[in-house]
């Protein structure tokens, strides 16, 4: 899955426009992507990327980076063996894009405002 193109508050992914917070994945889009605390990322926010098992999850912690990402999160994953790379949404979307390139199995969360 190849992301087109993003904006404050828009991602295109194969075309199609999203203007929600969302998950994806090699095969498809989880749009709408609600995290229970808002900007601070929990394990529960990631329980299709857990079930999907990637090889690498991407976040993308918004335009100015405003999401956090708790150390216990990465190192749940990493002891998951799915390695994380967090960044601004717009260097995630191109780090998602040269992985997928590259053929790994990379899913990507991207929270798209701030």
């Amino acid at each position: 899955m190849h992301i087109d193109s993003y904006s404050f508050g828009k991602m295109v992914i194969g075309g199609k426009e999203y203007t929600n917070d969302c998950l994806v994945f090699s095969e498809r889009v989880r749009p709408e992507w609600w995290r229970k605390r808002g900007h601070l990322l929990s394990l529960e926010d990631l329980d299709s990327v857990l079930e999907a098992g990637p090889e690498v999850l991407v976040i993308g912690c918004g335009a100015s980076g405003v999401m956090k990402v708790p150390d216990e999160v990465i190192e749940f994953l990493e002891a998951k063996g799915i390695r994380t790379e967090v960044y601004n949404t717009a260097e995630a979307v191109g780090c998602f894009n040269e992985l997928e390139a590259k053929g790994e199995d990379v899913a990507g969360a991207f929270h798209l405002t701030c």
